[in-house]
């Protein structure tokens, strides 16, 4: 069954997100490659995830090598890496689709929305990789925490938003498989209201003193529908 699924690379799969989602895709019998600027430690994130039931599906390497395995490479890397990671694995990118999970946190005041020049990190990720990329917004609202619970369904809604409907279903399909309730959420300018959302949660969070506040969709089913 593996062998008929997509390898996933996550570039960042080092971090606590891109472990959680990669963790999770495992579970769901795909093949990870985990990225990191050292090779080392990504090979030995990848010999732990496999050691908690990861079935010899995972391996690590380096971020461009990664890139290249990868038939859907997942950015999951801190904001101010984005776009000095993406020029490093620029040319492995070309015909595939990018998952962003960026969310432009600018620490210290990181419950405050501050979205780049532009609106949208997402939206110059794809401004920088070109129209042979299929750049695609999601996870940005689903904390790690709530993902490495591994079996457990997630109590977060997921809002996937790009500008090519079928990249996006694919990703909705990715979401599932790894226990969300993923959305159709529009173009991929669209981006810039989950990244801002991000900012909302963290307040939210301190606020209220909850571990991870996330978000539901409510007044329709997220897996029927007619695609957009």
């Amino acid at each position: 069954m593996s062998e008929n699924l997509p390898r996933i690379a996550v570039l960042g799969g080092t971090g606590k997100e891109g472990r959680a989602l990669a963790a999770r895709w495992l579970a769901a019998g795909y093949r990870i490659v985990i990225g990191s600027r050292d090779a080392a430690r990504a090979a030995a994130a990848a010999t732990e995830l496999d050691a908690h039931g990861g079935r010899g599906l995972v391996s690590g390497a380096d971020l461009a090598t990664a890139a290249q395995a990868g038939d859907i490479v997942v950015l999951a890397v801190p904001f101010a890496a984005q776009l000095a990671t993406l020029e490093q694995v620029k040319s492995a990118l070309d015909g595939k689709i990018l998952i962003d999970v960026t969310v432009p946190l600018m620490p210290p005041k990181v419950s405050r929305v501050q979205l780049p020049a532009g609106g949208s990190a997402v939206v110059r990720a794809q401004a920088l990789l070109g129209a042979a990329v299929k750049v695609v917004s999601a996870f940005q609202n689903v904390s790690f925490e709530a993902l490495q619970h591994i079996g457990e369904p997630v109590d977060c809604d997921v809002l996937v938003c790009g500008d090519d409907a079928g990249a996006r279903e694919t990703v909705v399909g990715l979401a599932r498989a790894a226990g969300m309730r993923a959305w159709h959420a529009g173009p991929l300018v669209n981006s810039a209201a989950a990244e801002a959302l991000t900012s909302v949660l963290i307040f939210m969070n301190l606020r209220y003193k909850v571990p991870h506040a996330g978000i539901r969709i409510t007044g329709a089913d997220g897996r029927v529908g007619p695609r957009q």
